[in-house]
């Protein structure tokens, strides 16, 4: 559907040794790691990670206390505001806020960097907003209040947003909160088909392994490895990071990793005590 408003060509997006402290507490820790031009790169790992710190440094919430994020090789903090608003867009875990907006007013604010202060909607504005809530399936909440959408339909629309900005790089942080299945599988196709280079904080491995080019798995504030599905996810790997007993599995049918958790009283297992074969009860 997106005829208007192209998107521009996919940037490259890096962190050097990037570090963040707050408060006495180091919550990102000399962070690495390169996004090539319209590769998908998934964070994940366990809640207090750092992947959602790691994501502010990116698109400027929050400075690092040292190292640097780079786009196209530009540090993004000697960059204006507005160039690199036309070049980044961010969808984040919170709402828009509580004023009194419609829908088409908080997805129109992607519109704002590619526009002088105080100008109108053009036709072209009109064309991206209209084709962005419709790739959402948010075109008939249109002239709804945003303050009272269901959780699943605003985090829909400040996707939106993000679309309607037209930049070639996305940081997305937990984009399929709330959604239910189908609209979390339409929100990271749209990702895949616009071409977009994207990092994306999950926690879903799955669907992280389905849509994602890497997956770079955080523990602690530090990254603990980077690569394919394949090469990341592993069995020893999730019982290290996330505590869990898992099987990992390829789809006979795509052959992406397929990760199960096993948590019921039926999961047999090697007695670690030595005594053979034991029923994994609850723990």
């Amino acid at each position: 559907m997106m005829t208007d408003g192209a998107i521009p060509e996919p940037g490259a997006l890096s962190a050097e040794d990037v570090t963040v402290v707050a408060n006495g507490r180091t919550l990102v820790d000399r962070v690495s790691l390169h996004v090539a031009p319209g590769e998908v790169l998934a964070l994940v790992g366990p809640n207090g990670a750092g992947k959602s710190t790691l994501l502010r440094t990116f698109y400027r919430a929050l400075r690092p206390t040292s190292g640097r994020v780079l786009l196209d090789g530009e540090d993004v903090w000697r960059m204006t505001g507005k160039r690199l608003a036309r070049r980044l867009a961010a969808v984040l875990q919170e709402s828009a806020g509580d004023f009194e907006l419609t829908v088409h007013d908080v997805v129109a604010m992607g519109r704002t960097p590619h526009k002088r202060a105080f100008a109108g909607d053009d036709a072209e504005d009109r064309d991206v907003i209209m084709g962005s809530l419709a790739e959402l399936d948010v075109d008939a909440l249109a002239h709804a209040p945003f303050d009272r959408l269901s959780g699943g339909e605003k985090q829909r629309v400040l996707i939106a947003r993000a679309l309607a900005q037209r930049t070639g790089t996305m940081v997305l942080d937990e984009p399929t909160n709330h959604l239910d299945l189908r609209h979390q599988l339409d929100a990271l196709r749209l990702v895949r088909r616009v071409g977009v280079t994207a990092v994306i904080a999950l926690h879903d491995l799955n669907l992280a392994a389905t849509f994602c080019d890497r997956i770079c798995v955080m523990d602690g504030g530090r990254t603990v490895t980077i690569g394919t599905p394949r090469e990341v996810l592993t069995s020893d790997l999730l019982a290290e990071i996330y505590r869990v007993e898992a099987e990992v599995s390829l789809h006979p049918g795509t052959g992406i990793p397929q990760v199960t958790v096993l948590t019921g009283a039926d999961h047999p297992r090697t007695d670690r005590s030595g005594g053979g074969m034991a029923t994994d009860r609850a723990r």
